[in-house]
């Protein structure tokens, strides 16, 4: 299958692309900066491009089975147009070159509210902590998903929760929003990406995918993805 990773460099494009490679697919990862993307394969090409710049989306598109969105932005950057601008460039694209088939990245923080059965102190210190610093990128998300939603493809939103850098793929969880879960594996999400990609599950729907097992503490990650104190949270 030929596949276009848009943020291919980022953590969760990176682990999407080197698994799609390995399991035998043609992928064009397409990143701002190519200089800096660490792999090279012959089933590989690493192109150049901005996805808020539609030309640039519309050449990397051309050619392709299915097109893969793991683009987003820093937790608590400020008001940002990059989900919904880049999924409109991507998805007017695909429409012009024929492709049918999008998986692409949110977060579920967008319906800006905790999922029932979570703990009391969930709900009311570390929730609206996060959503204080995390809803300009939401409301974003949450545009780019009504973008989505009104397109004629062959689409799928993923929604991550907390992500964290896991060992290898677990036996996570997909299924319908509003899960109970605090955190995704970025190689579990990574995974979710292309089953959903080149296995056509869950077409015109919108799915969690959640870590279950080998999770880290929440203060843990809320220090390190939320606060950037260790780490980045791209």
């Amino acid at each position: 299958m030929k596949l276009v990773i848009f943020g291919a460099n980022g953590p969760t494009g990176r682990l999407a692309t080197a698994q799609a490679l390995a399991e035998g697919h043609t992928v064009t990862a397409v990143t701002r900066h190519p200089e800096a993307f660490p792999l090279r394969e012959a089933a590989l090409d690493v192109v150049k491009a901005d996805a808020l710049d539609p030309e640039a989306v519309d050449r990397a598109v051309a050619g392709h089975d299915a097109v893969i969105s793991t683009l987003g932005v820093h937790y608590g950057s400020e008001a940002t147009t990059t989900f919904s601008v880049s999924i409109k460039n991507i998805i007017e694209a695909m429409t012009a070159h024929g492709l049918r088939r999008l998986v692409c990245v949110t977060s579920t923080g967008v319906p800006m509210k905790p999922p029932p059965g979570e703990t009391l102190i969930y709900r009311r210190v570390f929730f609206p902590m996060l959503l204080k610093m995390g809803r300009p990128l939401y409301e974003d998300a949450g545009r780019m998903e009504g973008v989505v939603v009104r397109a004629d493809l062959d689409w799928t939103i993923v929604r991550p929760s907390g992500l964290f850098d896991g060992p290898a793929t677990s036996g996570y969880t997909v299924g319908p929003p509003q899960m109970v879960g605090r955190f995704t594996s970025r190689r579990d999400l990574a995974d979710a990406l292309i089953r959903e990609a080149v296995d056509d599950r869950n077409v015109r729907s919108v799915v969690e995918v959640i870590t279950t097992e080998g999770t880290p503490s929440l203060y843990r990650v809320f220090l390190k993805e939320a606060l950037h104190i260790g780490g980045s949270g791209a």
